[in-house]
């Protein structure tokens, strides 16, 4: 079974209640006409005003993304079984071979890394020339040596470990074995029962009869009792002798400090740069939990699948969830001005000079002939309200008013009510931060060669709006250092009364605002009377002189 994509749909950094609620309205549409699989997302913090529509409508407030870049988990990593530090070189290399790798990870009963073997490691193994202790220091499992040279236990215990004495081949007559064999030493030896006794009575940890031979009962009988382990293996003397090595266990080769991972919701942008300082062929993935999951490689990176995402109510990349670059865009659903995002292949591209997103949405729903579910239809009813100032901006049109009323009867709610509950929960600033109050509904813009940003609080009475404004007179020259901005300018917006106290920092905003509105200077701050708009009246009338 094919399965399904995912596809984000996603407004603006600092969203507003058109932001929020488009987003949220549009995914329950495109589930409804099409298979993909839409998820509501936000590019930041709900306001008071969205939580009390959330909440009076009974919908969940969307999940929180701050970055849209791809990562690690959109990728088709390999997911390479990780391996017990006891294994032998040669039972690695054997995986390596039925895996197609040159690395395996090795991870404990708890499924976290604990090493890392190469074929390197490996090959290192082979060609380096070690002494006749080595199987003991890398204390060898017997169950290693049985794997590796195809043979079967016939005394001892074969789970207990080499860890004493040396490797020794008897070829010479049993008087003279005393000269070169030790206790605890391994003897690899033929069929000579002499030979065999001899190795027992001078203390071997471990005999290995070579070429099939049999074992007598004897034999068997003195090394249980002096606990001497006997293993019988159809290869000569000189292939165990060159296979032996390959029995010692990975943990004693493997890296084990300073290895790099990578966390599965890591960005691909950072992966590549940490790859491209470190010249290994492959990194371990863990989860959050730092469990291994798998692994990846450069050559992973080019099986990439971006994250797919819908924009609601902007089209600026300023304005756009981080890393938005990085990720493919299928559609754009706007009403403000064509800005400055540009996309990698045709998308459908819906913008109407209407006085809210949502009101496209609506309109959507109405030509696809999908019924508006009641909750649905007050998220876009709120939706309107809020943008449009309950009709009072000169954004609104014809259009949005007539949505608003057909979706305040599907919804069952009184549009001026609810417009005065809304306003009032998102005018309620007694417990704000100065940055939280700013941060409500903020956007930055760019023109000539200024940038800067507007943030719009609206509220019922012009008592409620004059609490703040020594507060953010403050804070607006932190947020335009913050920001890297050459201005910063706030709309108090009065709602009833149709006006806006603006207030302002940065070199020429003062300027800029009186030639913009032919007003003289004014010391900390511009009365705009009719003035409630940002979209409208503000931006075009800042940026017509920005431009000049």
């Amino acid at each position: 079974m094919r399965q399904e994509k995912k596809v984000w749909v996603l407004g603006h950094k600092n969203p507003d209640t058109d932001s929020i609620c488009a987003a949220i309205a549009y995914a329950d549409l495109k589930n409804k006409t099409e298979k993909a699989h839409f998820v509501a997302k936000r590019a930041g913090s709900v306001n008071e005003e969205t939580k009390y529509v959330l909440e009076t409508f009974g919908v969940q407030e969307p999940e929180l993304v701050t970055d849209a870049g791809a990562q690690i988990k959109d990728i088709s990593f390999r997911q390479t079984a990780g391996v017990d530090d006891h294994i032998s070189l040669k039972r690695a290399w054997e995986l390596m071979k039925t895996e197609n790798v040159v690395t395996l990870p090795v991870t404990n009963e708890n499924h976290k890394v604990k090493g890392l073997i190469v074929t390197s490691d490996i090959a290192t193994s082979y060609m380096d020339v070690y002494d006749n202790h080595i199987l003991a220091t890398a204390k060898t499992q017997y169950k290693n040596i049985l794997e590796t040279i195809q043979g079967n236990i016939l005394a001892g215990n074969e789970h207990a470990y080499f860890v004493k004495g040396k490797v020794v081949v008897s070829t010479s007559n049993p008087d003279w074995m005393g000269e070169y064999m030790e206790a605890d030493d391994l003897v690899i030896l033929g069929d000579r029962l002499e030979s065999q006794m001899k190795a027992i009575e001078l203390n071997a940890s471990c005999l290995i009869i070579c070429s099939g031979f049999a074992v007598s009962k004897e034999v068997i009988e003195a090394a249980n009792k002096r606990d001497c382990v006997v293993i019988g293996t159809p290869y000569d003397t000189f292939t165990v002798a060159r296979l032996i090595n390959q029995s010692m266990p990975i943990k004693y080769f493997m890296t084990k400090e300073k290895i790099i991972t990578f966390d599965i919701d890591d960005y691909v942008d950072d992966v590549k740069d940490v790859m491209s300082r470190v010249r290994h062929r492959d990194f371990p993935v863990v989860d959050e939990e730092g469990n291994y999951v798998g692994m990846i490689s450069r050559r992973n990176l080019l099986n990439m699948q971006k994250k797919q995402v819908i924009l609601v109510d902007h089209n600026e990349k300023s304005q756009a969830v981080d890393g938005i670059d990085g990720a493919e865009i299928l559609e754009i659903i706007d009403h403000h001005r064509l800005g400055s995002l540009e996309t990698i292949s045709p998308v459908l591209f819906r913008n109407q000079p209407l006085g809210c997103t949502s009101t496209i949405i609506f309109q959507m729903y109405r030509e696809k002939a999908v019924e508006i579910p009641g909750d649905i239809a007050g998220l876009l009813l709120s939706a309107i309200i809020s943008d449009t100032l309950m009709f009072r901006s000169p954004t609104c049109t014809a259009v949005d008013r007539s949505a608003a009323e057909e979706l305040a009867n599907i919804a069952g709610m009184d549009i001026e009510q609810l417009a005065k509950n809304m306003f009032r929960a998102g005018s309620d600033f007694n417990h704000k931060t100065p940055e939280e109050i700013f941060y409500q509904d903020f956007k930055k813009f760019s023109a000539g060669e200024y940038n800067f940003g507007v943030a719009q609080l609206s509220a019922m009475s012009r008592e409620e709006l004059e609490s703040i404004q020594e507060k953010l007179k403050e804070y607006i020259n932190t947020a335009l250092r913050e920001n890297a901005l050459d201005m910063v300018f706030v709309m108090l917006t009065d709602i009833l009364e149709q006006s806006t106290t603006l207030i302002y920092t940065g070199d020429h905003a003062q300027e800029i605002i009186s030639q913009a509105f032919s007003l003289g200077p004014q010391k900390d701050s511009f009365l705009l009377e009719g003035v409630v708009s940002r979209k409208k009246q503000l931006i075009p009338s800042l940026m017509a002189v920005m431009q000049e």
